[in-house]
């Protein structure tokens, strides 16, 4: 799923190529939890539309994202797309994350981009030329035109817009996940969502144990989510 939002100032078609024109940065947040979809999100923003306190979200408290994006909002200058991988998608054992990274940064990157635009992608895997390769034909076929694309690795954290997009990504990957609290009131917390997360941990076997099966956020192909299935059919077959 794509939206588009936060669409402001002129699109002709020739401001990308300018040095002062408006730039794009893409990122993506949520390669990792077990828990919840995966989301990219991309900024087309003139350099002087972007706060100078901008940073890779991960650097960032909450509050400190939600300003930043606050912000950009009220620059009126600022576009914004947004792609969301739901949990489906994500199981589905035709594709790898990496090709859905790609794809959910050039969804989002065609729904702002302009002919010519300069976009630094955030280089999700190992071979940062293959990303942008990847994602400039994605943002083509997409209709997002022809567009200038070079993937660096950590962009989030160097180049101002992929930063912005990073404090997007982030966004905008939190909101499901501080909904999931309220959508399993009998059995959460459910914690921040990762493998690593004993909350998140315990969530998952409460709810197993509780039904039998998963809860429907969470990605039923990753190896935590097996893990817990395996450990409770264990546990019911020790119980005869």
């Amino acid at each position: 799923m794509t939206e588009r939002a936060d669409r402001g100032g002129t699109r002709d078609g020739t401001a990308g190529s300018a040095p002062d024109g408006p730039r794009v940065g893409s990122d993506e947040a949520g390669k990792g939890p077990v828990l919840g979809p995966m989301v990219a999100a991309a900024v087309r923003a003139p350099p002087d539309a972007i706060p100078d306190d901008v940073d890779d979200s991960k650097r960032l408290s909450g509050a400190k994202r939600e300003s930043i994006a606050a912000a950009l909002r009220e620059g009126g200058t600022v576009e914004r797309g947004v792609a969301v991988v739901p949990t489906d998608r994500i199981d589905d054992p035709g594709t790898d994350m990496n090709s859905l990274t790609v794809a959910a940064h050039a969804e989002a990157v065609a729904a702002v981009a302009t002919e010519r635009d300069r976009v630094v992608a955030d280089a999700g895997d190992g071979d940062a030329a293959r990303v942008a390769r990847r994602v400039g034909d994605g943002v083509s076929e997409r209709g997002g035109g022809s567009v200038d694309v070079p993937a660096e690795h950590g962009a989030g954290g160097t180049d101002p817009p992929g930063a912005a997009a990073s404090g997007g990504g982030k966004g905008e990957r939190a909101a499901p996940d501080d909904a999931l609290d309220d959508d399993y009131p009998d059995r959460g917390p459910v914690g921040s969502g990762y493998p690593s997360d004993p909350v998140t941990r315990e969530f998952l076997r409460r709810y197993v144990g509780d039904t039998g099966e998963l809860p429907d956020c969470a990605r039923a192909s990753w190896a935590t989510a097996e893990d817990v299935l395996a450990a409770a059919e264990q546990s019911s077959l020790s119980e005869f």
